[in-house]
């Protein structure tokens, strides 16, 4: 059945207020039964875990419907899911944990293309650990990353892979599937981040290779909640430091301090709220999540289609790569006018986007634009509409110095 926008939307209090939402990479606006939830959990008896009382045991329940939740959403087990405030705060501490077992001979291989979250992490824990960091590069031009360059780049001393499954500036999906069987087939593990990439499609972290797969809730219509998942025979090798008396299981020992039980309430009602955007789909919430979020990807896609044609059409934009996968998401520089100066004048007409480099820091190094300002962001979401695209459109070329 055709993807009913009217219906979607109005699921998103936000979307009532007038503004065109065209950052979805750098966050989603909050489905209803989410703020809901949130609500309805702040409003409700809690205590810290403990299976003494109500109170402490709702709290059990409701991280453990958040671990199940977010299984369900990557294909993964749920007792493997680690929770936390940021895909950066988790990163990191998974970066330190890994990094323990590093030797000065070993090498990790991160990508110019990623988010600086999947990179700084790793490049400062093999600093400390005394190993080398080797890079991937990406294609200047198309922004492609070439899963060829990565037998050359592993080897028997490579203890870690980190890519991005979609990159938060341009969208590029690399093959990480390739990639992950090239660091397999010597031995290292693969961290993947689906920041950008989960959001957009049916994500199975066993199917992509993923020893390690990051995402954030509020990417995908949630609160600020992140998670890590894994098998958790990968956790059980290691072990963080943390606190004499917090708990030793996996994944427990890996989150620090008392989480906020309300917003794990939202993560779980934002995965429910995610596996509804059919509502045809029937089975098990992986199996209603799979068909929702197919159905959302080829919604976006056509977004996609119409907003880089109507681009295309303008002289005075220069977009930012073409890669032959991509995820519904485009950098632009507008002649004339820097990417802070485009962003502001599009944002007085309505539209929220992002301007800079978005943390993908390599990547507008690289290129040799951090300098003069990045570039503008366009990410769209299953919300947004065919209007919306052609409004832009129709702002950026009178914004164009040849009108």
């Amino acid at each position: 059945m055709p993807f009913d926008i009217a219906r979607i939307r109005a699921a998103y209090p936000a979307l009532a207020q007038g503004h065109v939402h065209f950052d979805g990479a750098g966050g989603t606006q909050t489905a209803a039964p989410v703020i809901a939830a949130v609500t309805e959990t702040m409003g409700t008896a809690l205590g810290n875990r403990s299976g003494g009382n109500l109170p402490g045991r709702r709290s059990l329940e409701l991280v453990a419907a958040a671990r199940t939740a977010v299984a369900d959403l990557l294909g993964t087990d749920p007792e493997g899911v680690v929770l936390g405030p940021s895909a950066t705060a988790l990163t990191y501490t998974l970066a330190r944990a890994l990094a323990s077992t590093w030797r000065p001979a070993d090498e990790v291989v991160v990508s110019r293309l990623d988010h600086d979250a999947n990179v700084r992490p790793w490049i400062q824990a093999a600093e400390a650990a005394g190993a080398t960091v080797r890079w991937a590069e990406f294609d200047p031009h198309s922004g492609e990353l070439p899963a060829g360059q990565y037998p050359d780049l592993v080897n028997e001393r490579t203890r870690l892979v980190a890519v991005t499954a979609a990159s938060n500036a341009i969208g590029t999906m690399p093959d990480v599937v390739a990639i992950a069987k090239a660091a397999h087939a010597v031995g290292a593990l693969v961290c993947v981040d689906g920041v950008h990439s989960v959001p957009h499609g049916p994500t199975d972290r066993t199917a992509l290779g993923a020893d390690f797969l990051v995402t954030s809730a509020y990417k995908w219509s949630g609160p600020h909640v992140a998670a890590v998942a894994a098998d958790p025979a990968c956790w059980e090798r290691l072990h963080p430091a943390k606190l004499r008396p917090s708990a030793d299981s996996v994944p427990d020992r890996f989150e620090y301090g008392t989480p906020s039980f309300p917003l794990l309430a939202g993560t779980a009602v934002a995965v429910d709220h995610l596996a509804g955007l059919d509502p045809t789909a029937t089975g098990s919430r992986r199996e209603r999540l799979r068909s929702s979020l197919s159905a959302a990807r080829a919604y976006e896609e056509g977004l996609l289609d119409r907003l880089l044609d109507g681009l295309a059409n303008l002289p005075a934009v220069t977009v930012l790569g073409s890669p032959a996968r991509r995820c519904p998401t485009v950098s632009f520089r507008l002649a004339g006018r820097s990417p802070a100066e485009t962003q502001a004048a599009l944002g007085a007409a309505g539209f929220c986007l992002s301007a800079g480099d978005y943390y993908a820091y390599e990547y507008f190094q690289t290129l040799g634009l951090r300098d003069s300002g990045g570039a503008v962001r366009v990410s769209l979401y299953h919300y947004n509409t065919v209007t919306e695209v052609d409004r832009l459109l129709e702002e950026v070329a009178r914004l164009s110095p040849s009108r």
